[in-house]
């Protein structure tokens, strides 16, 4: 799967991420590494979130970063188990249901690439 470590904090918005997100991202007890996120509660319906992807950095959003912190949030006593999560990219809905965790938002295209062949040769 995809490791979150989810901390709650008063104000996602001023969490230093660049410092703290490396430092648990590296973590020992994530011999794998992991992403972090910091999710502030504005109410029970609205959580307020910032990302650390491990091996990218701060990103501006993440449906599984979004999961992680709306069900850990949802599991405290927190918040809903559908709630809306804004995120520096945009705002994404998430809903917990008895039949998995539902992410709902825009999605854009951000680049383009082109797989060199001669890394596929790297990997044998």
């Amino acid at each position: 799967g995809n490791p979150h470590c989810v901390f709650v904090v008063r104000d996602a918005a001023s969490a230093e991420i660049e410092k703290l997100g490396p430092k648990f991202e590296r973590h020992p007890m994530f011999p794998e590494r992991t992403n972090v996120e910091f999710v502030s509660v504005v109410s029970r319906e609205v959580l307020r979130l910032r990302i650390w992807e491990r091996g990218a950095g701060v990103t501006p959003a993440s449906g599984s970063g979004s999961s992680a912190a709306a069900v850990a949030a949802a599991r405290l006593g927190l918040a809903n188990r559908r709630v809306a999560v804004q995120l520096d990219g945009g705002e994404l809905g998430v809903d917990w249901r008895d039949d998995g965790v539902w992410v709902t938002g825009p999605s854009v295209h951000v680049f383009d690439g082109v797989l060199d062949e001669r890394m596929l040769e790297d990997m044998n």
